[in-house]
């Protein structure tokens, strides 16, 4: 296990110093009181099992090396929610527009979804990792999508796992009908945008506004003792 401790220990240190920079990214629009398109961000270090997994999917052998390291591009990932599809494509700009980051590759799978349903844009990034054996280029994963396509994926990942990939003809019919449903549910919120947006920036303001008296603590209302 030490040996793969110590391979994976650079993957970690990736993940987690682009999760405290894409959080800082949403802190700074909220700061400049502009809408973020950045909803929120979470990130992990491939397991082990799911290593394992793909080493056999793709013809290599399960043991750290460079060779791993250059073709499974997902050991580190990390998901960028937003709350609209338009802001999918804005964030992937703010990406490439960074200079502690390179972009590898785009994947495009919401004006070509998968024949799943799947929709998210993908991009391959190399990403300096500053070691005590010196920089170290780490591949890393950024998967952006709204709620409700991970919402979608989450289900189908899960899915995925009890069926092993073959699903049953039912399943895999009302996976897709579910997959264009949320399609639908950000196509409609993407109209009414700017009135959802408004509304949040009022409940914001309101919430933290000085004296505010919520439900609870109005008159007639229940009190904790």
């Amino acid at each position: 296990m030490g040996q793969w401790n110590r391979f994976l220990a650079p993957y970690k240190q990736a993940v987690d110093e682009m999760k405290v920079k894409f959080k800082g990214m949403r802190k700074q629009f909220e700061t400049n009181n502009t809408n973020s398109p950045i909803e929120f961000v979470t990130g992990r270090v491939k397991p082990l099992a799911s290593i394992y997994d793909k080493t056999l999917e793709k013809g290599l052998l399960f043991e750290p090396s460079e060779e791993l390291a250059r073709n499974l591009q997902d050991i580190a990932g990390l998901r960028m929610m937003c709350q609209f599809v338009g802001d999918i494509e804005t964030v992937v700009e703010l990406l490439r527009q960074r200079n502690d980051l390179r972009i590898v590759e785009e994947k495009d799978y919401i004006s070509h979804e998968k024949q799943s349903g799947y929709r998210s844009y993908h991009v391959i990034v190399e990403y300096p990792v500053q070691t005590i054996d010196g920089e170290q280029l780490i591949l890393a994963e950024i998967q952006i999508r709204t709620l409700a396509m991970n919402f979608w994926a989450s289900i189908e990942h899960s899915l995925n796992y009890k069926y092993k990939g073959v699903f049953p003809e039912e399943i895999k019919l009302r996976l897709q009908r579910a997959a264009e449903a949320a399609f639908q549910l950000d196509e409609e919120m993407t109209q009414i945008r700017d009135e959802i947006q408004e509304a949040q920036a009022y409940f914001s303001e309101y919430k933290e506004s000085p004296g505010t008296r919520f439900p609870a603590d109005a008159e007639g209302g229940r009190k904790d003792s």
